[in-house]
């Protein structure tokens, strides 16, 4: 007689050190559970919870996650459990899901507890035998339970494991660093001091590697690899002296916590704070962040990494083989990867190893050609002044310039084209103004202290207006070309500039000035453009968006109040969508799924419903052009009009804020990416007989480079924006997520 299969029951903890969007990634595996109709618990405070049972393993509804999303840490607790690290400790846990019914586990944490949750379930089938044999289960129970599927997703800030390009609190961090050290930059400044800043990041060095590159430090040391000179101290002395010779006001350096030179001793933010007040003679300050880096709101990122992994990991636990071997659910680019657990752990350890042995080349190749990269464009950011020009160099004349709507991380793209391109012995113009600048001739050369303060600054210091050339200002634009011998042409900018660079391409065989290589960077915070997941900018207005809907909610949970919050983007619903899924709203209108009389009456019985039963808060998300007709007003007024007083309704048009403000880690991050990758190019290009002209973005998760030919055939003109929008496969997760719950009358439309 064969053993009746139990349904899957699906357990969810948080372990090790806690991190920003832990609590998104709960919520996303309860949620999506609850969706397909899957009993899940909650397990308390780790893998100790897991061990004490009783009320540490409850059973959870759709409510258990409500309002969590925005909040840091972990809702559900988390603890160090030695007792699990013990034999006994894990038979104990086995025999307290099996009671639970529990034969499907997530848990959310770093290496080291991912390492023990794939030890527990290599164990399950001897665990069971005991269990039998001891006379706490049957055999028929243990036969019924001996499938057992675990599944790992990294919770850490530290951004130290395979599997994964980035780990879920890893971005907060690096915002709160950031924050951080913009602060002290500008106290820096008033007294021309030197500030040590050290991070967080244990044997990994990304923290410390991005943050510098994100504020314009003078220094880093990070582990993968220390300074390769014998006298390290005196090289570092001899940047910060000459910066402060060429006129910087401020001299920060950055110390990952596990730092260290190439002998293998530990280098502490003390002992560099000596070095520089006794060969500098400047008055130096030491800032630890220690545990303020792992607090906080989550970013906007965090929460929708989180949301998106915990879906996803149940999905594939629902969807696996019975044998399948325990993983790791992670992102590339922006899909989502699966990688065996035992892979990723080995993987992960062998990069302390090759540490510990001394062997820093094989360091860095592990962590990733992108890690490479952002080091080798650090150290040339940071020089005080540009390398000398090698004797046979033929330097040539790039002009940089934006284009299109603000953008934040623009000034960030300027700065690094302009250093990058001085640097290898080539002159840098900047052109003022977008277009018109280009057309009135309002070019001037640019040093390398003409960008110095400008990694950090919000909007666009040379200019921006979304104008598009005519007719005889085509003209006027080739002769500014040949008058100021320009070679090359980088446009920092959004629609309006790939258009615009379209054009000039197009128009060489009338003006044969137009036959020099052009190129092309995402800039725009509506993330519309062909050829890049991600647009410079964007990440900021998401996160814009999310501290005043932050807001928006505690002014509403106070009153029982719907809002329906008016985000920009045009055509494009990606930063409605985002914002929306980052913001746990119920309902998020976007052009691409459009908006019908039937959307709003299903939409209206939910808020009624869900008011009735006690709601205190809604909100919905609407892109500015969801529908022409069905405005944010009209949906307001709709809404308040059927509430019969049940509950208020309130409309939050967000309008510049979302353009306003200093870039994002993630924005500055990439604009810094995307302007070294550009500058190679036209660098490339300028010395061919028929230079090719080109736009570049993310796509698939890797920089990519695509010709100028191909915009008319990536783009759907009328409504200006790509064909292929990657993020529009979210919106079943949005649809998921929402607080209406499972049965509610989009959630039972969903399900027929």
């Amino acid at each position: 007689m064969m053993t009746k299969k139990p349904k899957p029951v699906i357990g969810v903890l948080t372990s090790g050190g806690d991190s920003p969007g832990m609590n998104a990634a709960v919520r996303g595996v309860v949620r999506t559970a609850l969706e397909r109709d899957i009993d899940v618990y909650i397990i308390y405070e780790g893998y100790q919870g897991m061990i004490d049972g009783g009320d540490r393993i409850l059973k959870a509804d759709w409510d258990s996650v409500g309002g969590i999303l925005q909040k840091g840490g972990t809702s559900i607790g988390t603890a160090r459990c030695a007792d699990f690290k013990t034999h006994e400790g894990r038979r104990i846990a086995a025999r307290n899901l099996i009671e639970h019914r529990i034969n499907h586990l997530v848990v959310i944490g770093g290496d080291g507890s991912l390492t023990g949750a794939n030890v527990f379930q290599k164990e399950w089938l001897s665990l069971l035998v005991e269990l039998v044999d001891l006379g706490e289960i049957t055999n028929d129970v243990a036969q019924m339970y001996a499938e057992f599927k675990f599944v790992g997703l990294v919770g850490s800030i530290d951004n130290d494991m395979f599997g994964t390009d980035m780990t879920i609190g890893a971005d907060t961090a690096l915002h709160r660093i950031v924050e951080a050290i913009d602060a002290i930059t500008s106290t820096a400044a008033s007294h021309q001091r030197a500030f040590v800043i050290e991070v967080m990041g244990r044997h990994c060095g990304y923290l410390a590697l991005m943050s510098a590159l994100a504020t314009g430090a003078a220094w880093v040391l990070i582990p993968e690899s220390p300074p390769n000179v014998d006298d390290w101290e005196a090289k570092m002395c001899e940047v910060l002296k000459m910066g402060r010779d060429a006129g910087r006001r401020t001299g920060i350096v950055i110390v990952a916590e596990g730092a260290q030179d190439r002998e293998g001793r530990s280098i502490h933010a003390n002992y560099v704070k000596e070095v520089l007040e006794k060969q500098l003679k400047i008055d130096t300050r030491v800032t630890i962040l220690g545990h303020v880096q792992r607090g906080g709101a989550p970013s906007a990122f965090d929460r929708n990494l989180g949301t998106v992994l915990g879906y996803a990991a149940v999905e594939h636990l629902l969807t696996s083989e019975a044998d399948t071997e325990a993983v790791i659910v992670g992102i590339q680019g922006n899909q989502v990867t699966y990688m065996p657990l035992t892979d990723s752990v080995q993987e992960t350890k062998r990069v302390a190893k090759v540490i510990k042995a001394r062997d820093y080349e094989k360091a860095l190749e592990l962590r990733g050609g992108g890690f490479q990269a952002a080091f080798r464009t650090f150290r040339t950011i940071i020089r005080s002044f540009p390398h000398p020009p090698q004797p046979d160099h033929k330097p040539k004349r790039f002009a940089v310039m934006n284009a299109g709507g603000p953008a934040p991380g623009m000034n960030t793209a300027v700065r690094a084209a302009v250093r990058l391109g001085i640097d290898k012995g080539h002159t840098m113009l900047g052109v003022q103004n977008g277009f018109t600048g280009l057309i009135e001739g309002e070019i001037e050369e640019l040093n390398w202290m003409s960008v110095h303060g400008m990694v950090a600054q919000g909007g666009a210091e040379l200019g921006t207006n979304r104008k598009v050339p005519q007719g005889g200002e085509l003209y006027a634009i080739a002769r500014n070309i040949e008058r100021f011998n320009i070679d090359g042409l980088m446009i920092i900018g959004g629609w309006a500039g790939y258009e615009t660079a379209h054009l000039l391409h197009s128009e060489q065989e009338n003006y044969p000035a137009f036959n020099i290589p052009i190129l092309c960077i995402p800039a725009s915070i509506n993330n519309n453009l062909p050829g890049s997941e991600l647009s410079i900018g964007s990440d900021t207005a998401v996160n814009n968006i999310i501290e005043a809907v932050d807001k928006i909610k505690q002014s509403a949970v106070a009153s029982r109040r719907c809002f329906v919050v008016e985000v920009m983007g045009r055509h494009c619903g990606y930063l409605a969508l985002t914002s929306g899924i980052a913001t746990g709203a119920e309902r998020i209108y976007t052009h691409e799924e459009g908006v019908t009389l039937r959307d709003l009456q299903t939409d209206l019985g939910d808020l009624l419903e869900g008011f009735n039963h006690g709601k205190r808060l809604a909100l919905i998300v609407r892109n500015e052009r969801a529908n022409s007709f069905y405005t944010t007003p009209f949906m307001t007024a709709l809404f308040d009009e059927e509430s019969h007083d049940l509950f208020d309704v309130r409309q939050a048009i967000l309008g510049h804020l979302q353009q306003g403000g200093n870039p994002s880690p993630f924005d500055r991050i990439q604009a810094t990416k995307f302007a070294t990758r550009g500058i190679e190019y036209l660098i490339e290009q300028v010395n061919q007989i028929s230079p090719h002209s080109a736009f570049i973005g993310l796509h698939h998760g890797k920089l990519t480079v695509f010709e100028l030919e191909r915009f008319p055939y990536m783009i759907d003109r009328k409504h200006q924006r790509p064909k292929e929008q990657w993020w529009l496969e979210r919106e079943k997760i949005a649809s998921v997520m929402s607080q209406s719950g499972p049965h509610s009358r989009r959630g039972k439309k969903r399900q027929s």
